[in-house]
């Protein structure tokens, strides 16, 4: 058998309280058929050097929690293939735009904060159906269509670290929570918006966009903050000119009608109590 392929790992190493400046650290590792960026760091860190930090979770780019700069891009780690990217060096950087807590792991903490702060969850008039829910609210196909693609984000923080305003400001709420406020504002079952506005309407908010679209470039789930954000700034402008207002959030569904006949089911081939009765063979 030939020799392993095996490929370069250059990794940012920080640790801010051992007052050391961030520098660049090697390791050389055997590569696989298959085998992510992820795998690769869990192959350093159990073979190589186990001082190595990184965040990770479900390994199937469902929790966003990998996410790291590989060759100037921000990715999922679990969500990269290292023969994908065709090169025999790969460069790891913690996500800009947040604190780094050590090596690759960076404080999300303030993608959650602005995350809250646009209240994200349906909001009704009718506080007892919202506190002891009776029936599910009412929506069509078309209706879920209309804000779906925006459900779909993990919170992994990429667009954040991947947005210019978001560098130079770090007050700006960022295109996370902006899209996710015209995810919840769009919904046909919410009537919340007016309460969200606040949050997104200040300096710091959805006007600081410039319309880059480094955030959808980089969300690994194919999400589009950036047009939702465009959505959101006409959804504002069009609720400050007094349209749109009329629209009221879709019903609770109607208590269930009367239980339809079970349709006719086969007899079974063998009998319950003949089976039990079998004596065991041999």
């Amino acid at each position: 058998m030939g020799e392993a392929k095996k490929i370069k790992f250059r990794i940012q190493r920080y640790n801010p309280e051992n007052g050391v400046a961030p520098y660049m650290d090697e390791f050389v590792i055997p590569v696989t058929r298959g085998m992510t960026v992820l795998d690769g760091l869990f192959y350093i860190k159990e073979n190589l050097d186990n001082s190595l930090a990184f965040r990770s979770s479900c390994r199937m780019a469902i929790c966003g929690s990998c996410a790291v700069v590989i060759n100037s891009f921000p990715h999922l780690a679990c969500h990269t293939q290292i023969a994908e990217l065709r090169v025999s060096t790969l460069e790891l950087k913690p996500v800009p735009n947040y604190a780094i807590i050590k090596d690759l792991v960076v404080d999300l903490s303030p993608l959650f904060q602005k995350h809250r702060a646009i209240k994200p969850y349906l909001i009704r008039s009718e506080r007892e159906e919202m506190d002891a829910p009776s029936a599910e609210f009412l929506q069509t196909p078309q209706e879920l269509e209309a804000y779906l693609q925006f459900s779909y984000c993990v919170k992994c923080g990429l667009c954040l670290a991947a947005c210019p305003t978001a560098a130079s400001d770090r007050l700006f709420l960022g295109p996370q929570a902006i899209a996710q406020c015209y995810r919840y504002s769009s919904d046909s079952r919410d009537d919340g918006a007016e309460e969200r506005f606040p949050a997104v309407d200040g300096d710091h908010g959805l006007w600081r966009c410039h319309l880059a679209g480094a955030c959808s470039e980089a969300c690994p789930k194919g999400v589009d903050p950036a047009f939702a954000i465009q959505l959101l700034k006409r959804l504002r402008v069009s609720r400050a000119l007094g349209l749109g207002r009329g629209r009221r959030p879709t019903p609770v569904a109607p208590p269930p009608t009367a239980m339809q006949p079970k349709l006719p089911v086969p007899e079974f081939t063998v009998k319950p109590e003949t089976a039990l009765r079998r004596e065991p063979e041999g």
